[in-house]
This record gives C-alpha cells, sequence and structure tokens, in this order.
C-alpha cells in the first residue's frame, strides 16, 4: 500500500475502534441517569443498586474511551495538516467545542458524580449525572458538526487557497447533519440496551439471587433497544434523501455497498426481533422465565456494535476519493514527507494501543458483569473510621 492508503487504514482502524466506545457511551448515559432519578425519587434501594452497577460499566467506558479519543484528536496533527490547513478554521471550531465539552465539562461533571456520592446532596447529585448525558449528546453534537462538514461543506467558501465560515447558522443546520445526528444518537441508545439485556440475561440465566434486579434490567434494556432500534432504522433511511442530493455517487463502491448492507441487515433484523418477539415476552417476564432464550440474548450483544461500525464505513469511504466533499482530496490533505516506513509503525502502534484498551474494557465491563451488583465500588458507604489508638500511659 502506498502512504494514502496506510494513512487513510489507520484512521479507519483507530476511528472504528473509537467508535465501540463512544456509542456505549450514548446509550447507558441515560440509561444510568433515569435510574438515579427512580431512586431520588422513590428512594428504592433496588434501584441506587441499578445506578451504581450500570453506572460502573459506564464509567469504565468512559474512561477507557477517552484515551482512544486523544488518539484521534493526535492524528489529525500527525497525518492530515492539509486539512488543518485548508479548512481547519471551518473543520476545527465543532471539534475545539466537542474538545471543550467531553473533556472538561463532561469529565467535570462526572467526577463529580462518581465522588459525590452520600456527600453532595441527592438532587444536586442527580444534576451532574444528567449533565453528564447531555454533555455527552453535546459532544456527539459538535463531532457530527465536524463530519457533517466533510461530507458537505456547506457555509463556507474559498479564500487564498483555505476555506472561511462565511455563516454559522448553515454549519449547524447542514442536510448532512439533520437525520445523521438523531440516527447516531438512537444507535448508541441501541447499543446500551443490548448491553444491559445482553447481561442481565446472563444473570437470568445463570439464577443468580439478584432475579428481581436483573429481570428489572432486562425489561429496561429490551424497552430501550426497542426504542433504539426504531429510530435509528428511521433516520437511517430518512438519509438516502439528502444523500442523494448532495453525494449521488456515494454507495456505488464495492466496500460502502457492502458495508451499508451489513448495516442495513443487521437494523432490519435487531428491530424485528425487539419488536416482534422480545417486546411481547416481556407480558408476565415471559422472557425473564424462558431460559433457553438468554444465551441468544447473549450471542445478539454485539450486533449493534458491528452495524455502528458498518454504518461508519459507509459513511466514511462513501466519501472517497474527497476528505472535504468536492473540495480538498484525501492525497492532497496528507502531512508532506510522510513515508510507508513510519505510518507502518504508526499504524501498528495505534491499532495495538486501541485494540488493546478495546480488550481491556471488555474485560474489566464482564469482569463487573459476573460478580453482579454485589461487589460494586461505585457509590459503595465510605466505611466508618476506625478509632486511634490510645496511648499507653506510662506507669
Amino acid at each position: 500500500m502506498d502512504v494514502v492508503d496506510l494513512a487513510r487504514l489507520q484512521f479507519a482502524v483507530t476511528g472504528s475502534l473509537h467508535f465501540l466506545f463512544v456509542v456505549l457511551t450514548l446509550g447507558l448515559a441515560p440509561l444510568v441517569a433515569i435510574m438515579n432519578t427512580r431512586h431520588v425519587l422513590s428512594g428504592n434501594p433496588l434501584h441506587e443498586r441499578m445506578t451504581r452497577f450500570w453506572g460502573q460499566i459506564y464509567v469504565i467506558n468512559y474512561a477507557l474511551g477517552i484515551f482512544t479519543g486523544l488518539v484521534m484528536e493526535f492524528q489529525f496533527g500527525l497525518n492530515w495538516s492539509g486539512l488543518s490547513h485548508y479548512a481547519g478554521d471551518v473543520f476545527g471550531a465543532p471539534l475545539a467545542m466537542e474538545t471543550l465539552l467531553a473533556f472538561f465539562l463532561e469529565s467535570t461533571f462526572l467526577g463529580l458524580w462518581i465522588f459525590g456520592w452520600h456527600r453532595l446532596p441527592k438532587r444536586a447529585h442527580l444534576a451532574c449525572i444528567w449533565l453528564v448525558t447531555l454533555t455527552a449528546y453535546a459532544s456527539a453534537f459538535f463531532v457530527m458538526v465536524a463530519n457533517s462538514f466533510l461530507q458537505h461543506p456547506a457555509a463556507a467558501v474559498e479564500q487564498g487557497g483555505r476555506l472561511a465560515l462565511r455563516d454559522f447558522g448553515a454549519l449547524l443546520t447542514n442536510p448532512s447533519l439533520a437525520f445523521s445526528l438523531p440516527h447516531v444518537i438512537s444507535a448508541g441508545l441501541w447499543t446500551g440496551g443490548f448491553v444491559v439485556m445482553g447481561a442481565s440475561a446472563y444473570h437470568l440465566f445463570r439464577r443468580t439471587a439478584e432475579r428481581e434486579f436483573f429481570v428489572r434490567s432486562l425489561r429496561i434494556g429490551v424497552v430501550t433497544a426497542f426504542v433504539g432500534s426504531l429510530f435509528t432504522v428511521g433516520f437511517g433511511y430518512a438519509q438516502f434523501g439528502p444523500v442523494g442530493v448532495i453525494q449521488p455517487d456515494k454507495f456505488h463502491g464495492v466496500a460502502p455497498g457492502m458495508a451499508l448492507g451489513i448495516m442495513i441487515m443487521i437494523g432490519q433484523l435487531g428491530q424485528f426481533a425487539v419488536m416482534f418477539v422480545l417486546l411481547p415476552l416481556l407480558f408476565r417476564d415471559l422472557l425473564a422465565r424462558w431460559r433457553w432464550l438468554h444465551p441468544i440474548l447473549m450471542l445478539m450483544t454485539p450486533l449493534p456494535f458491528v452495524a455502528a461500525i458498518a454504518g461508519w464505513i459507509a459513511r466514511e469511504v462513501g466519501r472517497q476519493p474527497w476528505i472535504v466533499y468536492g473540495r480538498l482530496r484525501v492525497a492532497d490533505a496528507l502531512t508532506p514527507g510522510m513515508t510507508t516506513g513510519g505510518l507502518t509503525v504508526s499504524l501498528a502502534a495505534f491499532a495495538g494501543l486501541l485494540g488493546l484498551l478495546a480488550v481491556v474494557d471488555y474485560v474489566l465491563i464482564a469482569r463487573v458483569v459476573r460478580r453482579g451488583p454485589q461487589q460494586v465500588a461505585l457509590g459503595a458507604p465510605d466505611l466508618p473510621a476506625e478509632p486511634a489508638p490510645v496511648p499507653a500511659r506510662s506507669l
């Protein structure tokens, strides 16, 4: 492969691995916030335990996902200086906002929520997790604004060999953004629902002592997966109209066509399975009682992740050979002086690092799931301090 293909492959690998963390974060954040809200309003200790258990999984995924995001930011300056020079004044603005939200506001509120258990007033503590959710969604919004600009460079004009922003409102109302943003957010809900559903099925299949806990969690997972899959498929099909206008040849290639087919197949099968099989079986907790279905639910857990990666590939590869559609080619955006040897080494390093983080993320989450809600560190009450030893009196 030449330097352009290696640079594209490096960004595709790291982008795909990073997106695995992002899609789960977008799905779990609102679920944890809703569970926390139910606990504050009802005072039911079961809701508190559910918040802590699923919140622990969210925190693990978020913490490791931050590192993968740093690698993504690093690559823009390392490999794609031509993009930064030509379109940085427009493309960089939403990314700067995303960095402010993700690395400052979201992390700050999440830290307050993690360490504020039994220290902050309950409603203030609850506000923190809702602010985490809102900033996570705002972060997704600005990332999709930047990506939609690459798909359709609206609101910018070329001056002196560079793009300049002329209409900020047009940047935020990009036709490439209108349906893609809710499509991504819905995919996150679908993914979060399947993870909750699969983990609950694991415990119900093992007949653990926490039956009520995981019966309720299973219901939440199925309903969330239903809502997520319904809107994911709906907003996915809604994109064909705008895409057909701004990028008429987007899906004519083999790779984007195959990826699109995989995404549609998983989306349709997943939606039908949830809508016509799993959702009706919530009646009288039949789904929780029929143990023979639980291994199938566990095997279904990775499907939204596969669909999300396929959708990302279809969206990005279908734009080739343009990095800014119709304005800047990928070959012209590459940093001058890049070599195949250097890119091969950095590809191996980045792919190895992010792949390791993905494995660690899975192992840690699987460990939390296996242990169950009895052994969750998040939100555990502080142990009473041991009394200081009384010094012996001298005779």
